[in-house]
């Protein structure tokens, strides 16, 4: 992370309480305070398997195997929970019950209707069970990380949620040695795009024309070495158009009014997060644009969107549409797409908010 002496875990653990006590700083920003790594800030905090029993102040947390398949494909006992993914940018919080987890090598599925997600388990590098007294009561949860020490996904334990299940599982998969120090790896080079001269524009082109699944878009991507973004400029204008950066905030409330079911899907690398369904309320706080419904809640940095395309992809099942918006840096924030299942066309009414964004852009642009 930074090129200096990390605090130590005893002067981690007193600086958190601090912070936590004056304001209720989330774990990400204060660690951000000390130089530090979010994971590195829970490593911190690690105790004793005889310790974990005993009533507490604070924080503490268990470090986890590296078994993440079996460990995510242990969860559906646990009954209802709350899992969060976040980037840099955007928060998805999703209330559900991980039923259907299955992995092939190192990516992973859970297809339990409310929890909807795709994992990269090769980005994940370490993992905690975490407990917490706040004022809001007992915060129990399991934190994921990359080799970073960035958060790669987290679940929290619900009211509804059975803590004896919780319990086991962390005793099952906890490691009994202690480590509170944590190595972390250091922050990858951002990409380098390859001159659009060098891009075989005219085969690009030409292999998004016949596109017949939107998941071949990536391998497309591979092929001609192309970032997203890029591709986007590049493509052919009936495929790709820009739009303006309030596009989140017209679709989300637009979605809302008309009750058209979406598709909200938020990552980082070690995860993707999909909420299917119906939003109901959009509330702007500040800098962030939220969808606050019952089961699925959305935290959207509108002042982080650098670019918002509306994006065209032919499939076998006919075109599928999409709202995609990226950061200052080129990273994926989020993308929308209206809800379907494989086999049907997307709804008309989901075609007509997107061409309301493209129209309304046209327009500004004129």
């Amino acid at each position: 992370m930074h090129a200096h002496t990390p605090p130590s875990p005893a002067d981690i653990r007193k600086r958190f309480a601090e912070q936590r006590a004056a304001g209720g700083a989330r774990h990400r920003d204060i660690a951000d305070t000390l130089g530090i790594s979010e994971a590195q800030l829970i490593a911190a905090h690690s105790v004793e398997a005889e310790v974990w029993v005993g009533d507490w102040p604070g924080l503490r947390a268990r470090r986890l195997r590296a078994e993440w398949p079996a460990i995510i494909e242990s969860l559906e006992p646990l009954g209802e929970v709350m899992a969060l993914t976040r980037n840099a940018s955007c928060v998805h919080e999703k209330t559900g019950v991980y039923r259907k987890a299955s992995h092939n090598a190192h990516v992973g599925l859970v297809l339990g209707g409310e929890i909807d997600l795709r994992v990269f388990y090769q980005k994940w590098e370490s993992g905690f069970a975490v407990q917490e007294r706040t004022d809001k009561g007992l915060q129990q949860s399991l934190q994921f990380f990359d080799a970073q020490g960035v958060a790669i996904h987290k679940i929290f334990l619900r009211p509804a949620s059975y803590e004896l299940a919780w319990q086991q599982l962390v005793s099952r998969y906890a490691i009994d040695k202690v480590e509170a120090t944590l190595p972390v790896a250091a922050r990858a080079a951002a990409v380098v795009e390859k001159p659009d001269g060098e891009i075989d524009l005219a085969g690009f082109r030409a292999a998004w024309a016949a596109l017949q699944d939107t998941h071949h878009f990536f391998g497309l991507l591979r092929e001609y070495g192309l970032t997203r973004t890029q591709a986007l400029r590049l493509a052919e204008p009936r495929f790709a158009q820009q739009v303006e950066l309030s596009a989140a905030h017209v679709l989300l409330s637009a979605a809302a009014r008309s009750a058209v079911p979406i598709m909200v899907f938020v990552g980082n690398p070690g995860m993707i997060q999909i909420h299917s369904g119906v939003v109901k309320r959009i509330a702007v706080m500040g800098d962030w644009l939220n969808v606050l419904d019952e089961g699925f809640n959305l935290h959207l940095r509108q002042d982080h969107i650098a670019q918002a395309w509306v994006v065209k992809k032919p499939t076998a099942d006919g075109e599928v549409s999409s709202l995609e918006l990226f950061d200052a840096q080129g990273e994926s924030i989020a993308m929308f797409f209206g809800e379907r299942k494989p086999g049907q066309p997307e709804l008309a009414s989901w075609r007509a908010i997107l061409a309301d964004l493209s129209s309304e852009s046209v327009s500004c642009a004129a």
